[in-house]
């Protein structure tokens, strides 16, 4: 069983900056990657930020600059830096993890909100 566990969300206003965590537990895991999503009520979940845990990292134009995604050294945690925040990127954010032998991000958190207020 493979649990992903947010936490770091809340109210900030614009211009402000909150950190999410994300832990990853469970059976023997083999990350290829983890990464952050985000979604608003009506929208689809958009991608926001990944990093392979061989590397590299992604972000999406909407928060390249403003955001860093990073992972602990040792634990299977990622985190994402938030900063420069603006009321458009109010959503709930989602964990998402992808794992060898998977295709594509196959494990999500249960979300947690961001709300950013002018």
């Amino acid at each position: 069983q493979v649990q992903l566990v947010e936490s770091g969300g809340g109210s900030v206003q614009a211009g402000g900056s909150l950190r999410l965590s994300c832990e990853a537990s469970g059976r023997t895991l083999r990350i290829v990657a983890m990464g952050w999503f985000r979604q608003v009520p009506g929208k689809e979940r958009e991608f926001v930020a990944a990093k392979r845990w061989s590397g590299g990292t992604h972000y999406a134009d909407s928060v390249e600059g403003r955001f860093t995604i990073s992972r602990h050294r040792v634990k299977n945690t990622v985190y994402l830096e938030m900063n420069s925040l603006k009321p458009e990127d109010t959503a709930v954010y989602y964990c998402a993890l992808q794992i060898q032998g998977g295709s594509g991000f196959g494990y999500w958190g249960q979300g947690t909100q961001v709300t950013v207020s002018s």
